[in-house]
C-alpha cells in the first residue's frame, strides 16, 4: 500500500463531503465580497474625497530640487522629506535607477517671474511604481499652495486678483500609479494567499478526526509508515488547495484583474501552502480533539499571517533582499512587473523548504508516537527534548 492510495481516499471523500462544499461556498462568497471592498476602496482613493495614505515618518522618501533661487526648496518640510540639491540630469538618472522617489524642478528665472507677475512652471517627476510617491506629491502641493498664499499676500495691496502670480505643478510619471501599485499589488497578493488559511479544518478532520471517530487504531494496522500516512494526507489537502487557488485566479481574472505571469504566481502561492500545512499537521497531530487543535490553529495562523505580510510590507518602504523570505513579497514584486534577478526566487523557495521539511519531519514524529495518538500525551517541554536530542528520555520514577 502506498501513500498515493491514501491521497485519492482522502481527496475523494473531502469532495463529497456537505461540510466542504459549504464551506467552498462560503469561501467563494467572501472572495466576491472582497472584490467588491477592494473596488470601492480604489473609487474612494480616485476621488477628490479619497483615503489619505501618506505616512507621517521622518526622512520617509528621498527628494531631489534643482532650485537655483532657493524659493520652493525653503518652504518644503525637511523633517518629512530628504531633500538634496541636484540638477536636472543628475536627478533624472536618480529617479530611473529607484535611489529617490521624486525630483522638482523650479525655473532658474523663478524670482523674475514673481517680479513680472508671470506664471511659475515648476515640474514634478515621480516615480509611480513607489508608494512612497504620495508623501511627495502631498508634501509638494502643500508646499507650492504656501508658496502661492506668501507671494499673493506680498503683491495684495497693489496687484488685482488676476495678476496675481501663479504656480503651476507639471505632473510627470515613470510608472504605474498609485491605485495601481497598492490595490492591484498588495491587495491582489493577499488575495491570492487566503485560501491557503480556509483549509485547515480539513487537516483536523484527517488527523485529529482519527483520534475522535477511534479509527486511530485500525490505520496504524495498515501496511503503512506513519510517514506514508502523512504524506498522503498532506498531498491530498495540497491538491484541493491547488484546485482552489486556480478556481480564485480565474474568477480574479474575469473581474478584470490583471497577472504579470500567472503560472509562476501560481507556483509560489500553491507550493507556500506545504510549510502552512505542516505547521497544521503538527498541531492537529498533538490535539486531543478538535477545540484544541482549532485554538492552536488559530493562535500559529497569526503567526504565519505576520511572516508572510510583514515582509511584504516592508519591501513597499525601504525594499531590503531580506524581504524577499516571504514569497508574498515575490509574487507583490511579479505583479508590478518588476525585473526580478532569477537568483533572487531561490530565497523564498528555500524558506518554504526548508520550514515543510521541519515541520513534515516533526509531525512524522509525533505520528508514530503512540502516547501521542491514544495517550497519555506528553508535556510540550518533554516533547520538545525528545525531539531534539532524536531519542525519547527514559521516565524517572
Amino acid at each position: 500500500m502506498k501513500f498515493t492510495t491514501i491521497t485519492r481516499w482522502e481527496f475523494k471523500e473531502t469532495l463529497k463531503s456537505k461540510k466542504f462544499l459549504i464551506i467552498f461556498c462560503l469561501q467563494l462568497s467572501m472572495l466576491f465580497l472582497m472584490i467588491f471592498v477592494f473596488n470601492a476602496f480604489a473609487a474612494n482613493i480616485q476621488s477628490d474625497n479619497g483615503v489619505s495614505l501618506t505616512p507621517s515618518l521622518s526622512g520617509f522618501a528621498s527628494l531631489d530640487i534643482d532650485d537655483q533661487g532657493h524659493l520652493f526648496t525653503k518652504y518644503i518640510n525637511p523633517s518629512l522629506i530628504n531633500i538634496q540639491s541636484s540638477n536636472y540630469n543628475t536627478a533624472l538618472q536618480n529617479l530611473n535607477n529607484g535611489e529617490i522617489t521624486g525630483f522638482v524642478q523650479v525655473p532658474a528665472d523663478s524670482l523674475n517671474s514673481i517680479k513680472n507677475i508671470d506664471t511659475i512652471n515648476v515640474k514634478l517627476y515621480l516615480d509611480y511604481s513607489d508608494p512612497k510617491r504620495s508623501v511627495i506629491s502631498d508634501e509638494v502641493n502643500s508646499t507650492t499652495n504656501i508658496l502661492a498664499t506668501s507671494i499673493s499676500n506680498s503683491w495684495i495691496d497693489s496687484l488685482i486678483p488676476q495678476n496675481t502670480t501663479q504656480i503651476v505643478v507639471n505632473q510627470q510619471s515613470t510608472g504605474q500609479s498609485l491605485q495601481i501599485q497598492l490595490l492591484t499589488n498588495a491587495m491582489l497578493a493577499i488575495l491570492l494567499f487566503l485560501p491557503l488559511f480556509f483549509f485547515g479544518n480539513l487537516i483536523i478532520d484527517s488527523v485529529v478526526g482519527e483520534k475522535e471517530k477511534k479509527t486511530g487504531e485500525i490505520l496504524m494496522a495498515m501496511p503503512i509508515s506513519p510517514s506514508q500516512i502523512i504524506l498522503g494526507k498532506i498531498l491530498a489537502v495540497e491538491a484541493i488547495i491547488a484546485l482552489q487557488i486556480v478556481l480564485w485566479m480565474i474568477i480574479l481574472i474575469t473581474m478584470g484583474f490583471k497577472f504579470a505571469n500567472p503560472i509562476l504566481i501560481y507556483i509560489l502561492v500553491t507550493i507556500t501552502a506545504l510549510p502552512i500545512i505542516g505547521v497544521t499537521t503538527i498541531i492537529s497531530a498533538y490535539s486531543k480533539n478538535y477545540k484544541e487543535a482549532g485554538i492552536g490553529i488559530t493562535l500559529s495562523y497569526i503567526a504565519v499571517v505576520g511572516v508572510l505580510i510583514i515582509p511584504a510590507l516592508t519591501y513597499l518602504s525601504v525594499k531590503p533582499l531580506a524581504a524577499n523570505i516571504s514569497p508574498m513579497t515575490m509574487v507583490m514584486r511579479i505583479l508590478s512587473g518588476e525585473t526580478i534577478p532569477f537568483w533572487q526566487y531561490f530565497i523564498p523557495i528555500a524558506f518554504i523548504l526548508l520550514v515543510s521539511i521541519i515541520t513534515y519531519w516533526i509531525s512524522i514524529k509525533l505520528f508514530e508516537r503512540d502516547d501521542i495518538f491514544f495517550g497519555p500525551r506528553p508535556g510540550l517541554i518533554r516533547l520538545f527534548l525528545e525531539l531534539i536530542s532524536f531519542k525519547k528520555i527514559k521516565k524517572i520514577r
